[in-house]
């Protein structure tokens, strides 16, 4: 939670140093300008933030008649953002923030352990099930770090990166990695996140920049051999 508190803190400094223009980019983000990622981010951020609020995205997004739960869920997150001006997603995201790290750091152990009812398809392989922990304690973190890391595509601006942050991030998502491959081999990634690691024995080795990396990981880029195993955000 420490780590979701300096991550929502990093995304406001992002919101806050974007020009008029910048809002308006296109992200890789399929039909999303910067402005609808941003929306997206405070109405999660706010989703954890306020129990009555995730009650009532969770019934919006189960009214869909098709497709996936979590597209139905952002789009109704980008929708329930459209009427905040640049001025007013910046005083929401500055409000919540905060009220999501505390309202994350709340939730009970039992809780966490148990299974989300929606299942996720990671790899094009069968169904998954999360633990509400994963969720709180893992993803809502990655998903704002990563969109950040979107911001910062578009913009062509630089992405604010320590090692006792970031790095830490980075870290636990190559550990996932590799669990999820499974294949021995060994990985360098340099810039700030920087880190090396060895599973196995007499496997390949890879180097890149640790922000290339996640992004990679998780589809915006392409990868060869374990590189093309994918990780949640």
């Amino acid at each position: 939670m420490r780590m979701a508190a300096t991550e929502y803190a990093r995304f406001l400094d992002v919101l806050r140093s974007l020009s008029p223009q910048e809002w308006s980019l296109p992200t890789c983000n399929t039909g999303w300008d910067v402005r609808d990622l941003a929306g997206h981010v405070t109405g999660m951020t706010h989703m954890s933030a306020s129990l009555r609020e995730q009650a009532s995205q969770n019934r919006a997004a189960n009214k869909r008649t098709s497709g996936l739960y979590i597209d139905a869920l952002t789009a109704e997150q980008v929708k329930r953002t459209a009427h905040l001006d640049a001025i007013g997603l910046i005083e929401r995201f500055a409000t919540i923030g905060p009220k999501a790290a505390r309202g994350r750091k709340r939730v009970p152990a039992f809780v966490r352990r148990r299974p989300m009812p929606e299942q996720f398809v990671i790899n094009g392989t069968e169904p998954e099930a999360w633990s509400f922990g994963y969720l709180v304690d893992v993803i809502l973190t990655r998903d704002t770090w990563m969109h950040r890391s979107d911001i910062a595509d578009v913009t062509g601006r630089p992405m604010t990166l320590t090692p006792d942050h970031d790095g830490v991030l980075v870290a636990d998502i190559a550990a996932e990695w590799a669990q999820r491959h499974g294949q021995p081999c060994t990985l360098t990634l340099t810039g700030p996140a920087r880190g090396t690691w060895t599973w196995g024995t007499g496997g390949p080795s890879y180097e890149l920049d640790a922000v290339e990396f996640a992004r990679i990981l998780s589809g915006r880029g392409a990868g060869e051999g374990p590189l093309t195993t994918q990780v949640p955000f």
